[in-house]
């Protein structure tokens, strides 16, 4: 059974996808970032950067509960724990911690800055510039990559896909249009259309 303490957010919906694509038991215990919830006591002692999501594995190693954060290694523990969506060994399994680490490095941070400058009501016009630009040139490297591949890492669908998928979903926020990127949209709808993805995605609607 996982504990998954989450919000809504494009880094909280990887794990709610995770444990949907998996078919595993999992509780989610809200924590809605807007009224400061990262910020008690009791979630610190979960994750100290105070930062969404945290998961508690209470059967972790050697039998024993396992508290994690950051949504990569969650994503990275779990597919090793259950043995899908990343390769057990070689050049494939580093090819998917590659596209992996892609988006916690860069589509995330990216992404995230240019739906701030963009939506905040006190425009920065060098900041929206910036990572409007480089928010449009990672949309180029994926669609590069899908060109001749339907997902993103071995062949197969992996915990990158999963990773990437919930930061693109806010497109329209970062001032792309899909059909701009035929092969990123026909992998997104591929996405889409994963019965695992779209039951991650109605797993925690705030009420």
């Amino acid at each position: 059974m996982y504990d998954i303490y989450n919000w809504p957010t494009s880094n909280g919906r990887k794990i709610n996808i995770m444990v949907e694509e998996l078919g595993v038991d999992y509780r989610i215990h809200p924590i809605p970032i807007g009224k400061g919830a990262q910020f008690t006591p009791e979630f610190t002692a979960l994750n100290p950067n105070q930062k969404i999501p945290a998961i508690v594995d209470s059967d972790g190693p050697d039998g024993k509960p396992l508290t994690l954060f950051e949504s990569g290694a969650i994503l990275i523990y779990m597919a090793d724990k259950h043995g899908q969506f990343l390769p057990e060994k070689g050049a494939p399994r580093y090819e998917t911690i590659q596209w992996l680490m892609f988006q916690m490095g860069g589509v995330g941070p990216i992404m995230g800055q240019a739906h701030h400058f963009r939506r905040n009501e006190e425009k920065v016009p060098y900041a929206i510039e910036r990572y409007t630009k480089e928010t449009r040139r990672l949309w180029g490297v994926l669609d590069g990559r899908l060109q001749n591949n339907d997902w993103l890492a071995a062949g197969s669908f992996s915990i990158a896909d999963i990773a990437v998928f919930p930061w693109l979903m806010r497109y329209e926020w970062q001032g792309i249009d899909l059909e701009e990127f035929p092969n990123v949209q026909r992998w997104y709808q591929a996405m889409e259309a994963r019965p695992g993805v779209q039951r991650g995605l109605a797993a925690q609607v705030p009420g």
